[in-house]
């Protein structure tokens, strides 16, 4: 059976660290940009309009091969990834509810000569009862081409680059961010002191409100009267967090303690919002004190059966 699945260009995709590049979102064989004098300066579409309101643009698709290529042009919504918070969009086969269903191209398939570009209108059409706020998406310019993919397994890739759209519907916007569902998850020696310790701490980042976010978060822990024991910015984290996502972050503490009882908190703070989420741990030894606990059950035990004994004796005299 033969699979089709489509990739994103690395455009798309982008990592946990840094902000977006200010280039045009290319593979290397062909580019998708908004139309300008020229290529990558104007790397993104950034769009406002009221609901019920229409915007015209055009999107240029570069061809930097030797063949022509013919591609399908379509818009998605964006979305970030579960992995590590990257900006991606959906497929042209799933669902649009938002900036991606309301883009129309003037064409949806276009064919690129060797070596050129070509230049396609579209608009976009915000619907009269939109939700005020940010809707991003992209322009996609998807390759008809299916390329054998690697394995054992009969595999078909289909690539695609697409050019974001970062579209503010008029209203109010609302900024709003949480920190939930904060574990922590110890790994520690058996006796102290006979090895190295570590923990993992996982929370979820979500927003909540209509607002794309840049978040930041600090990480501190505390011990038994309030000593602190670890506090540190975080890297790992998205540049942009979409409205109304969640993403799970997990980041390692290494040298946590092996005896101590505190709390560790994750502060997440962006452009007019701070909230904060927090977990107690306790951190025992847990083979000394289950040897510790045995020793006083069984002393307990003892002491007992010999009161038993001596009143035993006591009734008998």
């Amino acid at each position: 059976m033969r699979h089709v699945i489509g990739l994103l260009g690395a455009a798309l995709l982008l990592g946990v660290q840094g902000a977006p590049p200010a280039s045009a979102a290319e593979n290397g064989e062909w580019a998708v940009y908004p139309a300008a004098s020229q290529l990558g300066s104007r790397p993104y579409f950034y769009l406002s309009a009221d609901p019920g309101t229409t915007v015209t643009d055009k999107v240029t698709v570069a061809n930097k091969t030797a063949a022509p290529l013919t591609f399908l042009l379509y818009g998605a919504d964006a979305y970030n990834t579960e992995r590590d918070g990257g900006f991606a969009v959906r497929t042209r086969q799933e669902k649009q509810t938002g900036a991606g269903a309301w883009i129309t191209p003037d064409r949806d398939r276009v064919t690129v000569p060797p070596r050129s570009a070509v230049t396609v209108p579209y608009t976009l059409t915000v619907p009269a009862d939109a939700e005020p706020g940010d809707h991003p998406g992209a322009l996609v310019a998807l390759d008809e081409r299916i390329a054998a993919g690697g394995g054992s397994v009969a595999l078909g890739v289909q690539r695609a680059v697409g050019a974001r759209v970062y579209l503010r519907v008029g209203g109010p916007t609302v900024p709003a961010l949480s920190v939930e569902d904060v574990t922590l998850e110890q790994d520690r020696p058996l006796v102290p002191g006979t090895g190295t310790s570590s923990a993992v701490v996982s929370y979820t980042l979500h927003n909540r409100g209509n607002v794309t976010l840049n978040p930041k978060v600090a990480l501190k822990a505390q011990g038994l009267f309030g000593r602190t024991l670890l506090s540190r910015d975080l890297d790992r984290l998205p540049a942009e967090l979409l409205p109304r996502q969640r993403i799970r972050l997990t980041e390692r503490w290494a040298g946590s303690p092996q005896f101590d009882w505190g709390d560790v908190t994750l502060t997440a703070t962006a452009k007019d919002v701070r909230e904060s989420g927090r977990v107690s741990f306790l951190a025992l030894p847990w083979l000394p004190v289950t040897v510790l606990a045995a020793g006083g059950a069984a002393g307990l035990l003892g002491l007992r059966i010999r009161r038993r004994r001596g009143h035993r004796g006591a009734l008998s005299t």
